[in-house]
């Protein structure tokens, strides 16, 4: 089993993260990441030398249908009731640049 990471090494985690932890979640998270931790250097034991990469393991594709327009089914009408702005078939959104 590897050394428990200690409340220092979670803080500095938690700090990375931009998250603020309670003294309590401090300690609940060091023992939870020191148990995934002890899980990875169980893994890295593992004799993966003869082990083909692969990205898929179970040989499947996805079928997919054809891509062909289609009508939705709702009208723009519709569609601009729910909008709060809605003008000339487009939503009108606050700016992102002056």
């Amino acid at each position: 089993m590897a050394e428990k990471l200690d409340i220092e090494k979670v803080k500095h985690i938690a700090r990375l993260s931009r998250m603020e932890l309670t003294n309590e979640e401090e300690e609940k998270f060091a023992g939870q990441l020191s148990s995934i931790l002890d899980y990875v250097g169980e893994l890295s034991k593992i004799d993966t030398e003869n082990v083909e990469p692969t990205a898929n393991v179970t040989g499947l594709s996805n079928i997919m249908r054809a891509d062909e327009v289609e009508e939705s089914g709702v009208s723009q009408e519709d569609i601009a009731k729910n909008a709060p702005k809605f003008e000339n078939g487009n939503f009108i959104v606050p700016g992102v640049f002056e």
